[in-house]
C-alpha cells in the first residue's frame, strides 16, 4: 500500500457537529479516503497537491456572534471544492460577503426543500416533481448570498437551501445530507466527490486494516500491549487486528464484572479458544465491581466507578508481565462523540462512556485505540477481512459498563440476576423468529420500580421489564424495531412465566434521538 500521505483524499474541517464523522463515514463508503481536523487547527492548513476536496461540517454555535468560529481566507483561495454542510454554509456565506440571520423561526427534522436552479452537485438529487426530503437542525439561516452565488434550491421557510459559486467550485447545502433521514443525500456526496472534486476509489476495508496496522505499530513500536477483550464484536475484532500487528506482545484479558449477560463468561471463554492463537488471561471480579457499586444510583457514578476499576485491575495484572505500557481498548466514535469532542470543536457531551470519559486521569498506562474514529459496520467489515466467525461479527453491541446501566438506580445481585434471564429470553425469541439479523441491537432494562399484578389469582408486587430494539446504520441516530403485536405478546409472556420477579414488560418506542440507545 503507498503512503496514506500521498493519497487523493477529501479533508472534513470538524466545527464540532455531532454528526461530523457520519460525513467521514459516507465518503469511506464510496471507497475514498478522507481525514477530519479541528477547526481550530486549520491556521497551519497547507494546499497540498492530493486534497481534491474539502468539507465544513455543522457544528452547535452561532454564525451571528461577533466573535465566530471561522476558517483562514487563504482556504478559500487554494481553488479546491468546498462544500459547506449547515453551520458550514452559513460559514462560506458570511465569510465571502453574505449575510446570515438568527430567525425565530427554526427548521429541524425532516424537511421539504424544492429545487429552483439545475446543478451539478444536485444531479438526480431530486425527484421528477424537483422535490426531496432533507434533515434539518438550524436557528440562523443565509438572508443574503455573496457575489457570484446563486441559490439553487429552497424551502417553503428560507429561500436559500442550496447555494453554488459554479465557477470557483463552492457549494453550500443549510440541511445535513450525511444523515439517513435525508433521502438521496448519498448522491448529493457522489456528485461532490466524483463529479466535481474527480476522485476516484482508493479506500477498501484491506486498506483500512493496512493502515490501522501500520499506525499501531508506529505507536507501541516493541512494547507489548494489554487488551480487554470483552468477547463483543469491537473487541474481538480488535484483538485479531492486534495480534495480527504485533503478534505475541498481545495479552489478552476478560474480566469478568458480574454485569455481564447470562452464561457470558463461558461463552467468551469458548469462543476466544476457537478463534485466537494467544493466550486468554481470565479474571473474576464480580464481587469488586458490586461492591463498589453499592447503593449507587447516578449513571455517570456508575461508569466512572466501573472504569476506575477495570483500569486498577489491569494495572494489578500487568505486573505479571514485564514492562506493559498499553492498553488496547475497542472504543468506537459514537462512544467518543457522546462522551467529549473528538477533534477539539465545540460539541456537547452527552454521557460519560467507562472506555473513553470514565477513565480515570491519571493511570500507568498510554490507551491505544485503533477504532476510535470508526463505526460498528466498518469495523464489522474489517472483522469480515480478517476472516472472523460472523457469529462474532454480527453480535449486537454490549455497552462496557454492563448492565449496571441497564438496571437504572441501584445495582445488586439480585436485580442482576432477574436482568441476565429476561433477556436472555428475549435475545434467545429474537434468533428463534428470524428477527435477531434484522435489529441493529436489543436489550432488556429493568425498571427501579414495582407494580401491582395478579398471578394465580394471588397478588404481586414486582419489577417492571421494558424491551428496547433498534435498527440503525451507525449507532448515531436509530429507530425502534417495529414488531409485530403477535411477537411482543409472546415474548412478554414468555419473560413473566419463566422469571421470578418481574410481572410487567413494556416496549420502548423512542427513537434516537431524542434518546440514547442505552438508558444511562
Amino acid at each position: 500500500m503507498k503512503d496514506i500521505s500521498y493519497v487523493d483524499k477529501i479533508v472534513i474541517v470538524d466545527f464540532g457537529s455531532q454528526t461530523t464523522q457520519l460525513i467521514a463515514r459516507r465518503i469511506r463508503e464510496f471507497g475514498v479516503y478522507c481525514e477530519i481536523i479541528s477547526c481550530y487547527k486549520t491556521d497551519n492548513f497547507t494546499n497540498e497537491i492530493n486534497i481534491k476536496g474539502i468539507i465544513l461540517s455543522g457544528g452547535p454555535l452561532s454564525i451571528t456572534k461577533t466573535s465566530y468560529l471561522g476558517i483562514p481566507k487563504k482556504i478559500l483561495n487554494f481553488n479546491i471544492p468546498i462544500l459547506g454542510i449547515c453551520y458550514g454554509h452559513q460559514l462560506l456565506a458570511k465569510q465571502l460577503g453574505g449575510v446570515v440571520k438568527n430567525y425565530k423561526k427554526s427548521e429541524f427534522g425532516r424537511c421539504e426543500i424544492f429545487s429552483d436552479k439545475t446543478s451539478i452537485l444536485t444531479k438526480n438529487f431530486f425527484n421528477k416533481n424537483k422535490k426531496t426530503q432533507v434533515w434539518m437542525n438550524h436557528n440562523d439561516v443565509v438572508t443574503k448570498i455573496p457575489k457570484g452565488f446563486e441559490g439553487i434550491a429552497s424551502s417553503d421557510d428560507y429561500k436559500y437551501t442550496i447555494i453554488q459559486n459554479k465557477k470557483k467550485k463552492i457549494f453550500g447545502v443549510q440541511f445535513h445530507p450525511e444523515v439517513i433521514h435525508t433521502i438521496n443525500g448519498d448522491i448529493l456526496f457522489k456528485n461532490f466527490l466524483f463529479n466535481i472534486c474527480k476522485l476516484k476509489k482508493n479506500w477498501n476495508s484491506k486498506n483500512q486494516i493496512n493502515y490501522l496496522i501500520k499506525n499501531i505499530k508506529s505507536e507501541v513500536r516493541d512494547e507489548s500491549v494489554l487488551c480487554a477483550l470483552s468477547g463483543g464484536v469491537d473487541s474481538s475484532v480488535l484483538a485479531a487486528l492486534l495480534y495480527r500487528a504485533i503478534g505475541k506482545k498481545l495479552h489478552c484479558f476478560f474480566i469478568n464484572t458480574g454485569l455481564l449477560r447470562k452464561n457470558e463468561e463461558q461463552e467468551v471463554i469458548n469462543v476466544f479458544k476457537k478463534n485466537y492463537k494467544v493466550k486468554l488471561n481470565y479474571v473474576d471480579a464480580s464481587s469488586i465491581f458490586l461492591k463498589a457499586l453499592k447503593n449507587i444510583s447516578d449513571p455517570e457514578t456508575k461508569r466512572k466507578i466501573i472504569g476506575k476499576i477495570f483500569i486498577k485491575i489491569f494495572e494489578r495484572e500487568s505486573k505479571k508481565f514485564k514492562n506493559i505500557k498499553y492498553l488496547a481498548q475497542g472504543t468506537l466514535y459514537p462512544d467518543v462523540i457522546e462522551s467529549q469532542s473528538h477533534h477539539g470543536g465545540p460539541s456537547s457531551v452527552i454521557k460519560s462512556h467507562h472506555n473513553v470519559g470514565g477513565l480515570p486521569k491519571k493511570m500507568k498506562f498510554k490507551l491505544v485505540e485503533p477504532f476510535r474514529e470508526l463505526f460498528k459496520d466498518e469495523v464489522r467489515k474489517i472483522g469480515i477481512t480478517l476472516k472472523l466467525s460472523k457469529e462474532i461479527v454480527f453480535r449486537h453491541p454490549f455497552p462496557g459498563p454492563g448492565l449496571a446501566i441497564r438496571i437504572p438506580g441501584k445495582v445488586d445481585k439480585t436485580k442482576i440476576k432477574i436482568l441476565q434471564d429476561a433477556d436472555s429470553i428475549f435475545i434467545n425469541e429474537l434468533k428463534l423468529r428470524n428477527l435477531y439479523k434484522k435489529i441493529w441491537q436489543a436489550f432488556s432494562v429493568l425498571l427501579p420500580i414495582k407494580t401491582v399484578g395478579v398471578m394465580g389469582d394471588s397478588k404481586t408486587y414486582e419489577f417492571v421489564c421494558s424491551l428496547r430494539a433498534v435498527t440503525s446504520q451507525d449507532g448515531m441516530t436509530a429507530d425502534f424495531y417495529n414488531f409485530k403485536n403477535k411477537d411482543l405478546a409472546e415474548i412478554s409472556n414468555k419473560i413473566i412465566n419463566n422469571v421470578k420477579g418481574i410481572n410487567r414488560v413494556v416496549y420502548d418506542i423512542t427513537s434516537k434521538p431524542p434518546a440514547t440507545i442505552e438508558w444511562e
